[in-house]
C-alpha cells in the first residue's frame, strides 16, 4: 500500500496507530520528535505524513511548516494529530501547512477515511 510516516511520541498512540494502519498494509516509519520527522520526511519520501503536534524537540507546527516549506516534501499531504481541541486549533493546523487535522483520541474509521482520500485508495472494507 503506502509509506506513512508517523510523527508521535506517546507510546500507546504509536502501537495503536502502527499496529493498525500495517495491519492494512502500510509501511509505517516512526519518529518520535519533530525534528527526527522533518528528517525522516527528506530521506523517506513518505506517501503522507501523520504529525502529532505536541511534540519533543520541535513541535509539530514547525516541522510541518519546514516539511512544507522544502521543495522535496511540499507536496507529502500531512494530517494533523492533536489532543488540543481549543477553538482555533484546526485553523491553526491548517496554516502550518497541514493538510486536515484529526482531533485525539484518534477516531480510526474516520482517519482512515482521510487517510485514502490522500492516497486515492478506495476503500474495500471497514476495520
Amino acid at each position: 500500500m503506502a509509506k506513512i510516516l508517523l510523527v508521535e511520541d506517546n507510546e500507546m498512540n504509536l502501537d495503536m496507530l502502527s499496529r493498525r494502519l500495517e495491519k492494512r498494509g502500510h509501511q509505517v516509519l516512526i519518529a518520535t520528535d519533530g525534528a527526527t520527522g522533518v528528517d525522516m520526511a527528506q530521506a523517506d519520501q513518505p506517501h503522507l505524513i501523520l504529525m502529532d503536534m505536541s511534540l519533543p524537540v520541535m513541535d509539530g507546527w514547525e516541522a510541518t511548516r519546514r516539511i512544507k516549506g522544502s521543495a522535496e516534501t511540499r507536496h507529502i499531504p500531512v494530517i494533523a494529530l492533536t489532543a488540543h481541541a481549543v477553538a482555533g486549533d484546526r485553523e491553526k493546523c491548517l496554516e502550518a501547512g497541514c493538510d486536515d487535522y484529526e482531533n485525539k483520541p484518534v477516531k480510526f474509521p474516520q482517519l482512515i477515511a482521510k487517510i485514502n482520500t490522500f492516497l486515492g485508495i478506495t476503500d474495500e472494507g471497514g476495520e
